[in-house]
């Protein structure tokens, strides 16, 4: 119940941060609004304007560069991280078997066994060879949510057997099941067949996006 709560309580600040990126979103239309305004009442105020005599000079012409919001940005990519934690324990919060397979408690253990078979076709795949845990789960939370905008339904994701890492230990395995355990987007997933990757992957089965949260 407890690792419920904490869960819970990161999708309500994911949300309340959501939230304030809107909220900053307004308020930047609304200043943009306002400098219209000034410059509309200047130019009444100003009235007509006569133009200087043509000097034959060439003046540069400036190319608009678009305004890059990396405020909003950085507010959305803290909000994913915050929103996969390494600290909960996924296999305590939803059924797992022995397979390493997952699924909600809504789904049925025959939409794991269909998946585990190859019944749904890969539409996509997210390999992440060579990153370090925090742009590993900053990709994946990017990677899932997009791949669910897109309407994917499965999709695979690499995340190797740890063959040059210390100890040959797989780095990215477990925290890879723990991540996709904490995304509503995710309503299934088992390890990949050997054909597709065997123990370095796991097959997603993602929620239809009407029926996803977070």
């Amino acid at each position: 119940m407890r690792h419920l709560e904490e869960l819970a309580g990161l999708r309500d600040e994911l949300q309340r941060r959501r939230r304030e990126v809107l909220d900053r979103a307004a308020a930047e239309r609304a200043a943009r609004k306002q400098r219209e305004h000034e410059r509309a009442a200047f130019a009444r105020a100003v009235g007509t304007v006569t133009p200087l005599a043509a000097h034959g000079r060439v003046e540069p012409v400036a190319s608009p560069v678009a305004p890059q919001p990396r405020q909003r940005e950085r507010d959305e990519q803290q909000a994913l991280r915050e929103s996969m934690s390494d600290g909960l324990d996924g296999d305590s919060l939803l059924e797992t078997d022995e397979a390493l397979s997952f699924r909600r408690s809504h789904v049925g253990p025959d939409v794991v066994r269909k998946l585990r078979r190859g019944h749904w076709a890969i539409q996509s795949e997210l390999d992440l060879h060579g990153l370090n845990r925090d742009d590993a789960r900053a990709r994946l939370a990017n990677f899932i949510r997009e791949a669910q905008r897109r309407g994917l339904r499965c999709v695979r994701v690499v995340h190797g057997k740890g063959h040059g890492s210390p100890g040959k230990a797989p780095v990215l395995k477990g925290r890879v099941q723990r991540w996709l355990t904490q995304r509503q987007e995710v309503a299934a997933f088992t390890q990949a067949r050997a054909a597709d990757g065997g123990a370095g992957a796991v097959v997603v089965l993602l929620a239809a996006a009407a029926s996803a949260g977070g």
